[in-house]
């Protein structure tokens, strides 16, 4: 009998799950999916789960093909030479192509700060704010997407509409046009959260933060949601990264040190222009990765990067919301679609996002993404904004 190519995956997110699912267009592959975690993460609802309108979870059973295997453990070193995934158990895997899918981190935040990146950040702050009272003040840093739902979660009648500030730094919502972002200050307006643009946080602790213009709000609960970080593992397997640790690779997401690793969603960098880090880029980053490496099986050139974005969903409390339009290269454009419409389509996009994999883990092939995205302009030189 041949022995089946095993492929391994490392990383069970968004990237991870639909890579996996896609490459069982092969029937003579064995795929195994490495994960820290039991359960998967839905990350675009950790701040529901911070106040208890969702678990922010999903069994893997509803979302991995029948042929792939879960493996629960962790990730802790890649031997390229020997082609071997080393793990916390003390175990090892063998492989013969490898998908780099970890995904990225929570940025580092102050001791007394609660972050909200990854699923134990998010129960922490739960137990957190179940055990202050509701008139507790709650300080948000941060003004990017994260930040931004996250105080308008917190601020909402399904917290209990707490005191909410938002300390933005230079400016809300960056990656935002104008009327988009007005759209948003609009919003947290009215659920009362306080937006404090301009100074940047200088000190936290348990009960205040210091922000550089030497004013000192009260913070019963300060949540740093201010910058992302990747994993190290790459870096600690020698493989090269970029200044934030994502993987380098060619434009077919293969890295320039080893043929055999592909990488996929937040973690990759592909010719050191990443795509902006959000779950829209990560679905299609995981089948790319995954049609990369059955290219090479099959004997044909991978194709490169070729993926469009449409814009950015931001819910603003579970009854309002602002979708950004832009065009196929990430660039925000003046046309905005907010209030409670914009709310209907985040919830359908968060759903549907799930819908996606399981439709991919019964049907692999199935998942198809938007294409044109200008890339090519991007690599001449084309600057786009990213978030």
């Amino acid at each position: 009998m041949t022995e089946k190519t095993h492929v391994i995956v490392i990383g069970g997110g968004y990237a991870g799950v639909l890579a996996a699912n896609h490459l069982l267009q092969r029937g003579d592959l064995e795929v195994t999916l490495v994960n820290a975690r039991p359960e998967f993460v839905e990350r675009i609802r950790l701040h529901q789960l911070a106040i208890g309108t969702d678990d922010a979870v999903a069994d893997y059973a509803e979302l991995l093909g029948e042929r792939v295997r879960l493996v629960v453990d962790k990730a802790t070193r890649i031997d390229t030479a020997a082609r071997r995934l080393e793990l916390a158990s003390g175990t090892a895997l063998d492989y013969d192509y490898l998908i780099y899918a970890v995904g990225s981190t929570s940025g580092a935040a102050p001791e007394s700060a609660y972050r909200l990146g990854e699923l134990e950040d998010a129960r922490r702050l739960a137990a957190r704010l179940q055990d202050v009272p509701v008139s507790a003040p709650v300080v948000v840093v941060g003004g990017g997407l994260t930040g931004i739902e996250a105080a308008s979660e917190f601020a909402s009648e399904s917290a209990g509409t707490r005191p909410v500030t938002l300390v933005t730094g230079p400016i809300l919502g960056p990656s935002l046009s104008g009327p988009g972002r007005k759209s948003v200050a609009r919003q947290l307006a009215e659920l009362g959260v306080t937006v404090i643009e301009g100074p940047t946080v200088t000190g936290v602790d348990a009960h205040a933060v210091t922000l550089s213009d030497g004013r000192t709000l009260a913070a019963e609960v300060t949540v740093w949601t201010a910058g992302f970080g990747v994993p190290k593992l790459a870096a600690d397997s020698g493989l090269r990264t970029d200044e934030l640790g994502r993987l380098l690779t060619d434009e077919t997401l293969t890295s320039i040190d080893d043929a055999r690793v592909i990488a996929a969603g937040d973690a990759a960098a592909p010719s050191g222009l990443p795509l902006r880090m959000s779950c829209q880029a990560a679905l299609p980053l995981g089948a790319q990765a995954a049609n990369t490496v059955l290219a090479r099986l099959a004997g044909t050139d991978p194709a490169p990067v070729n993926q469009a974005f449409t814009g950015q969903c931001i819910s603003i409390g579970r009854d309002g919301g602002t979708i950004q339009l832009a065009r196929t290269d990430d660039t925000p454009i003046p046309l905005y679609i907010g209030g409670r419409t914009a709310a209907l389509i985040k919830e359908q996009v968060c759903k549907g996002t799930l819908s996606f994999l399981r439709k991919e883990a019964r049907r692999p092939g199935a998942y198809f993404w938007l294409k044109g995205g200008k890339r090519a302009r991007r690599l001449a030189g084309t600057e786009a904004v990213r978030a």
